[in-house]
């Protein structure tokens, strides 16, 4: 099944490359198209948001198992076991800080795209429904030292 998804703006921070640390104190300005400014009305409110996006530069789908970060420490998983860029659809979602929302542009800090990633989608953080207890290898704290 094919689907058709439209951006709703981009991402404005400058970082011109994906890189694997230090995304944490990236401030990025998520421009909507004005359209969907008034979409954004009640957003402020909130401390945190999701962020979807489309990883544009991600480089293709070259194969279903890899280890994480192309790291010798890291096991050999498969993508979908994994968060990296390399997907079948190169959808990106970040759990960010909420800075600001001023007419068509919303101001975060922590999201790992590059400056001009289209941005899909954003949804009000819920911990109702996205903070859960969760059960991680052990792999994953070692691969996140420095991300954020």
């Amino acid at each position: 099944m094919e689907l058709k998804v439209r951006a709703i703006g981009r991402v404005e921070n400058g970082v011109a490359e994906a890189v694997d640390e230090g995304w944490g104190a990236v401030e990025s300005d998520l421009v909507l198209d004005e359209q969907y400014a008034p979409a954004l009305d009640g957003l402020a409110e909130f401390s945190h948001v999701l962020v979807v996006f489309w990883m544009h530069e991600a480089p293709p789908l070259s194969g279903m198992r890899r280890r994480p970060q192309g790291r010798a420490d890291m096991p050999e998983l498969g993508i979908l076991a994994q968060r990296a860029r390399h997907r079948p659809n190169p959808i990106g979602v970040t759990a960010v800080e909420l800075l600001a929302v001023r007419g068509n542009r919303v101001r975060v800090r922590g999201l790992d795209a590059v400056d001009g990633t289209p941005l899909l989608d954003i949804k009000p953080y819920f911990p109702q429904y996205d903070a859960r207890e969760a059960r991680v290898p052990e792999w994953v704290a070692r691969l996140m030292t420095g991300y954020f």
